[in-house]
């Protein structure tokens, strides 16, 4: 099996060309191709001299897996669905990743075209109201695995923004998903500015820690409860790193500048939607620039709770607001595509086994 192209640095670049004869400088000019003109084969790199490529090519493809499925909702949100791993393989050396499926979704917003990306095929986590936790864990997307979902989509060129909150936790990979970062955010890459990119979280402590002192991208925090008991029986995250601990933590960084916090919360109705909760998120928010998001719940087989009802969010939302902490509730998209993160990848594993 070749190895890919698509999810390597500069320095990778620099090692491939040695290992193929190549003068350095091709690196610079494979990372062009791959990231800026976004080439799918090594015969396109056409700077590089005919015998260059076919060295190349003897051990080495770009490697950029293409989507298999593509839904678009009334709304002009498109959900993309890309197969990973290696059917047939039955081992189970670290970093393997069994024959599944994930999704990106591409929502557009004036002029703004974000791409939320997946990290991992399914998840560990097993938040209980979340579709990709009930799938359990399948694998690590690798860096190219993640690239790819920027590459391939039919929107590539138009891209303006990202958010790490597709399947999987983030942090839970951050080894890979630093290094998309860095293929984003590097001049030799796509480029961007790391404003343009948002990881979400749940607060996995240690590696939220390392994720605040070495990027100066956004960050997004889960809540969906103020309550240690309450976002423990949604969250199991909670009894290893409760969100006061996560809350202090981010408390020590900076976020009057261009960074910004979020926290993301979930209207379930008549469990958290109420001015108990509403006062104990402001207590646990005071002070700090951050903003919440209120987030409609899409509906998922065997959960017990439905999203609240638009006047109890907007009553919610308003009370946060007089108390100081900037709210507004997330405007929905693509709910006639399976609108639910890992909906449309079940039902490919579902497919898959019969």
């Amino acid at each position: 099996m070749k190895e890919r192209l698509a999810g390597k640095n500069l320095e990778e670049l620099r090692a491939v060309a040695e290992d193929t004869g190549l003068p350095r400088f091709a690196a610079s000019q494979m990372a062009q191709w791959l990231y800026v003109k976004k080439v799918r084969t090594i015969d396109e790199m056409t700077n590089i001299s005919r015998f260059g490529r076919a060295a190349l090519a003897e051990k080495y493809e770009v490697g950029v897996s293409g989507y298999s499925m593509v839904q678009e909702s009334v709304d002009g949100t498109r959900k993309y669905l890309f197969p990973v791993g290696r059917p047939g393989q039955k081992d189970r050396k670290p970093g393997f990743l069994e024959q599944s499926a994930v999704e990106a979704v591409m929502i557009p917003d004036g002029d703004r075209s974000t791409l939320c990306v997946s990290s991992q095929s399914g998840c560990r986590m097993g938040c209980h109201f979340c579709m990709t936790g009930r799938q359990g864990f399948h694998g690590n997307l690798s860096a190219a695995d993640i690239i790819s979902q920027f590459l391939a989509v039919d929107e590539t060129d138009s891209l303006t923004n990202t958010v790490f909150m597709g399947m999987g936790e983030p942090l839970d990979n951050y080894d890979n998903v630093s290094r998309a970062i860095e293929i984003l955010t590097s001049d030799w890459g796509f480029g961007w500015s790391p404003k343009r990119i948002t990881l979400s979280t749940i607060g996995v402590m240690p590696v939220l820690k390392k994720y605040l002192d070495e990027s100066r991208c956004h960050l997004a925090v889960s809540l969906h409860s103020p309550f240690h008991e309450e976002r423990l029986s949604l969250m199991p995250v909670e009894k290893a790193w409760p969100i006061e601990e996560v809350v202090d933590l981010i408390r020590r960084y900076d976020f009057t500048g261009q960074r910004r916090v979020s926290f993301e919360y979930t209207m379930f109705a008549g469990f958290n939607d109420d001015k108990r909760h509403a006062d104990a998120l402001a207590r646990l928010l005071k002070g700090l620039e951050c903003r919440v998001n209120l987030i409609r719940f899409h509906q998922i087989p065997d959960f017990p709770y439905t999203t609240s009802p638009d006047a109890v969010m907007e009553a919610f939302r308003d009370r946060l607001n007089r108390a100081g902490v900037v709210t507004t509730i997330r405007a929905s998209r693509g709910q006639d595509i399976f609108a639910a993160c890992g909906m449309l990848a079940g039902k490919h594993g579902k497919d898959l086994g019969k």
